[in-house]
Formats: C-alpha cells, structure tokens, sequence
C-alpha cells in the first residue's frame, strides 16, 4: 500500500516511489549480510581467559575473565574497543571538567569512541534484556575507565580495563604504530569452550573513494540519522562536549 503527502508533485513521488524500492532491497541485503554472517563456520577457540578489571559494587578493582562476562543461560557477546587513551594525535579538546580536564590529552578518551558509547550506553539495557552480553575494554587504569562512565553517565555500560593483558594485540585492536583500534568483537560460548565469532575487520578494508570505513555504521544511530537528512552526511567530527550543551549524557 503506498502513500502521498499533500502537496507532493508528480515528480516527488515518481523519484520517492523508485528511492522506496531501492530501501527495500537494502533492508533485504542488511538481512541477507547477517544470514551469511550468522552461517560461517565456527570461528577460532579463543586460547586464553583473558583477565580484565572492573570496579566491583564495593568501589574496589575486582577482577573478572572473560568467560565471567557471559551471564548464566546466555552464550553471546559483543565487546567494544574503545580508544581510551586516545590516539597521540588526536588534538580534539578533552573534557573541561573532572579527573579528565587535568590529564595530558593524549590519556584522556577518544571523542569518537564517546560519541558512540553515548548512543550504546542505552542501547546495552535493551540488549542485554534480550539474552546478549556487553561490554567495553579500554586500555586505560580501571579506576580512570568507571570514572569516566560515571562523568558520562554510562549506567548501563559494563567498563573494564585490559592493562597487563594482550588482548588488544591478539584481537587486531592495535594499529601498526602502538596506537588502539576501535575493534567490535563477537565472542560465541560453545560446548568446546569460547570462540572468536565475528569483528569489525572492515576497517582494515581498503574504502571507497571519499568514504571513511564505517566499520560500525550498522549499529551507529547517529550517522544512519544524518544519512536520513538533506545536507547527507556532514564534514563532522564528535566531541566530548558541545557548547551549551551539558557534559554528562542523561541516558
């Protein structure tokens, strides 16, 4: 059933009728993507429980393995990399307020990775409802990494520390040049113990002309929403904070 909108000319809706078709067939090529992902062939045993930090409901590190991430009765789960502390050459102002404020910029956060845990830290108390597993591995001390969620008001956000481990360097969550890598990961729990399941490799992809690689547009609502305005998307980059905005994220 289609529709119109008053005042719409011909010409609007020949080219809105044909932009319509085009959306569907990429819904459908969303779908098919996550069929053939959801059908590859088991991935890699994952050779170490890596131990990470978090800070436990008593305000102390506690440590945690990997395998503790997976909640009882559930066996999938998606780690985010985040770039904490940020690239040495990102020159992007660094929180004003804070712990943060008084750091050397390059061990403050990285403002993308923000932007988008922003969007996420809502997104995990759905996620998680639904029989999934989150979690965010920074490469920064514990203590700085929960200081930093509580500044942004990440409740739903599960941050851990990697410090002391390899994970980030057996995972391709480090660049060449030492720097982190925002990798995604999915990690799968089998009867055969815990398999690597999927990343973000596109990133490492060689992008078309004129795109950045958009290793996470498929779970980036703020993008997808540019893409939907007339302008498309903007020369833009995020911010940890915004003027007359406030600092901390109220989700």
């Amino acid at each position: 059933m289609g529709v119109t909108f008053k005042g719409e000319s011909a010409d609007y809706r020949a080219a809105r009728d044909r932009l319509l078709q085009s959306e569907i067939a990429l819904r459908r090529q969303m779908e098919a993507v996550a069929a053939e992902r959801r059908a590859q062939p088991p991935g890699p045993l994952v050779e170490m429980d890596y131990q990470f930090e978090r800070i436990g409901a008593d305000g102390k590190p506690q440590k945690v393995r990997l395998s503790d991430l997976f909640a009882p009765g559930t066996t999938s789960l998606l780690i985010y990399n985040m770039m904490f502390p940020r690239h040495a050459l990102d020159d992007r102002p660094q929180p004003s307020t804070g712990l943060f404020a008084d750091l050397p910029r390059e061990e403050t956060p990285c403002p993308s990775c923000t932007g988008l845990l922003d969007q996420l830290n809502g997104a995990a108390h759905h996620f998680c409802a639904a029989g999934f597993n989150f979690a965010v591995v920074t490469q920064a001390p514990v203590e700085r990494a929960q200081a930093f969620a509580d500044q942004r008001g990440w409740r739903n956000l599960d941050m851990l520390s990697a410090v002391g481990t390899t994970f980030k360097q057996d995972f391709n969550a480090l660049f060449e040049d030492g720097q982190l890598a925002p990798m995604t990961h999915v990690f799968q729990k089998t009867p055969d113990g815990i398999r690597h399941f999927w990343s973000s490799e596109m990133m490492y992809a060689e992008s078309d002309p004129g795109q950045d690689p958009r290793q996470q547009g498929t779970i980036e609502p703020l993008w997808n929403m540019m893409d939907l305005m007339p302008e498309g998307r903007p020369d833009f980059d995020e911010q940890v904070e915004y003027a007359g905005q406030d600092v901390a994220n109220e989700s």
